[in-house]
């Protein structure tokens, strides 16, 4: 539904990390349409994605190729249930979440999403495989900084990278880059000033051109799927700003693999155009805290579980 009302309201979509097992039991259980949402995406996946999201192990839903497909499916179905009563002005997904943003906003269908998003995750977890790479979280220190000892990591010598992938909010960035380099070198952003480095638990170097392999592909996919505009504007994680037109929203998808996923610019752009209230649509309540961390004076909610849907 969309909003015409005073207050203006974003729908974020969650990203990668916050997978639990359970997710979306309680909602299948509990309402025909996630049931049969749900069913559907197992059919056009041609495996029990519910099984794993229901009873895991953790071990087997935090492979990229099977978490990815059960964040959208997540986002997705809290979307079906809630959009007769959920007026709401744009749309925006962290990372993978990007895909769910853009069903809601009605650029793309929800058979053709789900095959991406599924597809993507296995174009990742095989470009980890080809070009090994791991991504630290960086707290504390200054987004300026954090890209300046990221420039200096790559005057190597041995063709290794090291980008800034993710700007989750103030003080809290993700870098990635080539395995063992960043391994041995990770002590620089401490050096830097940073309070913390943490090695994330992931298959590659996300957002980093390490996933150019994987880019290839979902390039070719992509350009197979038909793109629509924007009911509402997407505000794309590549630019930190609104889109509207198909064609701008299918490059900016594309171009994500590679880039740096610009979330704290997003929620500042959306702020600056007059959001005031974040709604997250998803597993768990990280985006939810990022706008916390972003974000002055403004409203926060979130829906995971059947019982959130009774707000």
């Amino acid at each position: 539904m969309i909003n015409g009302g005073v207050m203006k309201t974003a729908l974020l979509c969650s990203g990668q990390g916050s997978q639990y097992v359970g997710m979306m039991k309680d909602l299948f259980d509990n309402s025909n349409i996630a049931k049969e949402i749900i069913q559907k995406a197992d059919e056009i996946l041609d495996f029990s994605l519910s099984e794993i999201c229901f009873n895991g192990p953790m071990d087997v839903l935090k492979q990229t190729r099977f978490t990815q497909p059960a964040i959208f499916l997540h986002s997705a179905v809290l979307y079906e249930l809630l959009k007769d009563k959920l007026a709401f002005d744009a749309v925006a997904g962290h990372s993978v979440g990007e895909y769910a943003a853009l069903y809601i906003a009605g650029v793309i269908e929800f058979e053709d999403a789900i095959r991406l998003v599924s597809l993507r995750g296995q174009l990742m977890y095989s470009a980890g495989e080809e070009l090994p790479g791991t991504m630290f979280a960086v707290l504390n220190l200054d987004d300026d900084k954090v890209i300046e000892v990221c420039n200096k990591l790559n005057q190597n010598d041995n063709d290794s990278v090291v980008v800034a992938a993710n700007f989750n909010s103030p003080g809290q960035v993700v870098v990635s880059g080539s395995r063992d380099y960043l391994r041995n070198n990770i002590n620089a952003f401490k050096e830097a000033g940073a309070k913390l480095v943490k090695e994330l638990v992931v298959s590659g170097a996300f957002h980093s051109p390490l996933m150019k392999p994987a880019q290839l592909e979902l390039e070719k996919a992509i350009n197979t799927i038909e793109f629509k505009n924007a009911k509402v504007p997407v505000y794309s994680n590549v630019y930190a700003k609104p889109l509207t037109n198909a064609d701008e929203i299918k490059n900016a998808l594309i171009a994500q693999l590679t880039a740096p996923v610009l979330w704290t610019q997003s929620l500042r752009q959306m702020f600056d155009d007059g959001i005031t209230r974040f709604v997250e649509l998803g597993p768990g309540q990280v985006l939810q805290g990022l706008v916390k961390r972003t974000l002055e004076n403004v409203e926060i909610l979130g829906y995971d579980k059947f019982d959130d849907l009774q707000k």
